[in-house]
C-alpha cells in the first residue's frame, strides 16, 4: 500500500530576523527555490540574500533545520502553516539598525525659506484665506468658543453643592472642567 501526502501549494509562515525585533507573518510559494525565498526576503528583513542564514522552527518553536541548499524547494523542507523562519545576517549589521530612525538623515527647511515658496500648502491657504489664516472666521470661532464656555460655567453654577449625578463614561472619555471621577473599579481617577 502506497501512502502519498498532499500539501497546499502555499505556506504561511512567521518570518523573524536578526535585524529585526518584529515577526512578519507572510504566505509563500512551496515551489520556490531556497535561492528564490532569500530574495523575497531581501525586501521584509534587509539583509542581503547572500548574507542570509536561514532557520526552519516549528509551531511549537522547536528547531528543524537550515534551510542552506540554494537549489532545494521550500516545500522540499518540512515547512507547515505557523512554523517560524528566522534570518540570520552575516553582513555585520546591528539589531535595530533599520528600525532607527534617527539616525536617518532628515530633510529640514528653515521657517523663512518655507514662508517664501509658492507651492506649499501653507502659501495656498494664505491666498484662499482658509483655516487660521482667515481672521473673521477664527474671530468668530473664538467667540463662539467664549460664549459655549460662558453657558457651560452657568449651567455648572446653577447645580446646587451636594446635588445627585450620574456620570456616563465611554471608555473613560473627559470633556469638560472635570477635576476627578470614580473609575469602573471604585478608585478616583483625575481627568
Amino acid at each position: 500500500m502506497e501512502v502519498t501526502g498532499v500539501s497546499a501549494p502555499t505556506v504561511t509562515v512567521f518570518i523573524s530576523s536578526s535585524l529585526n525585533t518584529f515577526r512578519s507573518e507572510k504566505r509563500y510559494s512551496r515551489s520556490l527555490t531556497i535561492a528564490e525565498f532569500k530574495c523575497k526576503l531581501e525586501l521584509l528583513v534587509g539583509s542581503p540574500a547572500s548574507c542570509m542564514e536561514l532557520e526552519l522552527y516549528g509551531v511549537d518553536d522547536k528547531f528543524y533545520s537550515k534551510l542552506d541548499q540554494e537549489d532545494a524547494l521550500l516545500g522540499s523542507y518540512p515547512v507547515d502553516d505557523g512554523c517560524r523562519i528566522h534570518v540570520i545576517d552575516h553582513s555585520g549589521a546591528r539589531l535595530g539598525e533599520y528600525e532607527d530612525v534617527s539616525r536617518v538623515e532628515k530633510y529640514t527647511i528653515s521657517q523663512e525659506a518655507y514662508d517664501q515658496r509658492q507651492d506649499t500648502v501653507r502659501s495656498f491657504l494664505k491666498r484662499s484665506k482658509l483655516g487660521r489664516y482667515n481672521e473673521e472666521e477664527r474671530a468668530q470661532q473664538e467667540a463662539e468658543a467664549a460664549q459655549r464656555l460662558a453657558e457651560e460655567k452657568a449651567q455648572a453654577s446653577s447645580i446646587p453643592v451636594g446635588s445627585r449625578c450620574e456620570v456616563s463614561q465611554i471608555s473613560n472619555l473627559a470633556t469638560g472642567l472635570v477635576s476627578a471621577m470614580m473609575s469602573h473599579w471604585g478608585k478616583m481617577m483625575a481627568v
